[in-house]
């Protein structure tokens, strides 16, 4: 783990000393709609400052860029064609440069046929409702085998030179039991770029000319940009720099931040951040790209990339890569100019095992999104905020589970401000409510209950807990169930 090189004092706004609570926080944003699994928010960049929120079960909805806003609609739902839970479902959106005049758009999601595949399709708007898309418009460009159901990577982003960029993870299981980040022959463990405005033979796309394999005789995939990613869940390009910045989720010991560049290999499974991996030790790092920063599993367990900042509401953030961590629900600022110049400092602390995705508006502003149905927005921190609550919701109604993940069973914990009648139900990640652990009055105070998971099948899962009293109060939070 590289040490944190120099501390920087940004106005107040940062950080005011080391180890002082920083000035900016995640709130939450847009109070009066709720999602199912949110994994991703974005614009259109179309002038028309639009969010579009990304659902991991395959509906995609929209709705006006203001707190005040009280309905969303669904743009697209597609949730037939897609397979989810776990790490699979609907997992990436990217709107065309031309969007505006065009009207296309691109999805990443996973769908079971006869097996397991990534699909890469463009949509288009509809001809009449701008608000809607056309759902047999459809076209599939590149369809990619799944061996395993986790590590389907799932980014997509248009980089400043007009082609498309699609995140691959390995194919999954532990350790790449298939070699598959470090075989050019295969698309998985890779950064991919297409060209989706031509086509070039018989392929739905084109492979840009400037691809590192263009024309390779070894029989390497042509689409590869970069190589050697264990799990590249989200990267996003810096519109200042051009830069391609990835974080690439590890295995055991290391969580990484990549500057992803044109035919590099980035290690995995050779390496494991920036020790190696397969072999243990002594491995041969001739010609592998290191991350510019890394983490232990202390800090945590699943890295979600983010974006540098570019928004106007905090110019002294300007030029920080601001990114988190899913299982810990940290979330960090990064600055790097070099090596041997970085910085990384905390900004705040989501829930654990909620922190999804980030995303930003049209003028760059910053969001993040929870698993467990909300959508957050980087602000200026009140003095009075410590840890998140709802500010309807008195700060003694809490909910927890424990252990996180789990294997058959799991307690659920929770403290009541007020005697009420209390629901506490399970919902998969579509929604759909699938065990009712409780449906009675209850008195305030600390109370338990144990939820039994034997007959589920491993993924993800949401316990909410519902009182009426004096008010109706509620809170959601995942459950991951490995078996």
């Amino acid at each position: 783990m590289r040490e944190i090189l120099k501390i920087v004092f940004l106005c107040g706004l940062i950080v005011t000393a080391a180890g002082a609570q920083p000035a900016v926080r995640f709130e939450r944003a847009f109070p009066l709609l709720t999602f199912t699994s949110p994994v991703g928010l974005t614009s259109a960049n179309d002038g028309t400052n639009r969010i579009f929120v990304v659902e991991q079960g395959g509906v995609i909805k929209v709705f006006e860029n203001a707190d005040t806003v009280t309905s969303a609609r669904i743009f697209l739902d597609f949730t037939d064609s897609v397979t989810s839970g776990g790490e699979r479902g609907l997992l990436g959106l990217a709107f065309h440069p031309q969007y505006e005049t065009n009207g296309y758009f691109y999805v990443n999601y996973t769908r079971q046929t006869d097996t397991l595949r990534t699909f890469i399709s463009r949509f288009s708007v509809s001809a009449n409702d701008p608000d809607s898309a056309d759902p047999a418009s459809q076209t599939v460009l590149l369809r990619v085998n799944q061996p395993y159901t986790n590590h389907n990577g799932g980014a997509l982003e248009f980089g400043p030179d007009g082609f498309l960029y699609i995140g691959l993870g390995d194919g999954g299981s532990g350790g790449d039991p298939q070699n598959n980040a470090q075989n050019l022959s295969v698309l998985l463990g890779k950064i991919l770029r297409i060209d989706v405005d031509t086509t070039d033979g018989g392929l739905p796309y084109g492979i840009p000319p400037g691809n590192p394999f263009v024309g390779n005789m070894n029989g390497w995939r042509e689409e590869i940009y970069a190589y050697g990613l264990r799990n590249p869940w989200r990267f996003s390009f810096d519109p200042v720099t051009a830069f391609l910045w990835c974080g690439d989720v590890g295995q055991n010991t290391l969580e990484e931040i990549d500057l992803i560049e044109r035919g590099k290999n980035y290690g995995w499974r050779i390496m494991e951040g920036t020790q190696c991996y397969n072999p243990s030790s002594g491995c041969d790092t001739t010609g592998l790209t290191l991350p510019i920063w890394d983490y232990e599993r202390s800090l945590g367990g699943s890295v979600t990339g983010g974006y540098v900042y570019r928004g106007g509401a905090f110019p002294d953030l300007a030029g920080f890569y601001i990114y988190g961590d899913f299982v810990s629900g940290r979330i960090w600022a990064l600055h790097y100019t070099s090596p041997d110049s970085l910085t990384n400092v905390p900004i705040d602390t989501m829930d654990a095992y909620s922190l999804s995705s980030f995303g930003i508006d049209e003028g760059g502003e910053l969001f993040s999104c929870s698993l467990a149905g909300e959508i957050f927005r980087l602000k200026l921190r009140s003095p009075s905020t410590g840890i998140r609550h709802d500010s309807s919701s008195p700060l003694s109604f809490e909910i927890q589970s424990y252990p996180n993940p789990f294997n058959s069973s799991v307690e659920i914990r929770y403290e009541l401000p007020y005697s009420g009648r209390i629901q506490i139900a399970i919902f998969d990640p579509l929604g759909r409510m699938i065990d009712l652990l409780a449906n009675h009055d209850q008195s305030a105070g600390r109370h338990a209950i144990r939820w039994e998971a034997r007959k589920a099948s491993s993924g993800w899962f949401y316990c909410r807990l519902t009182l009426e009293g004096s008010g109706v109060l509620r809170r959601t939070i995942p459950l991951i169930l490995v078996k």
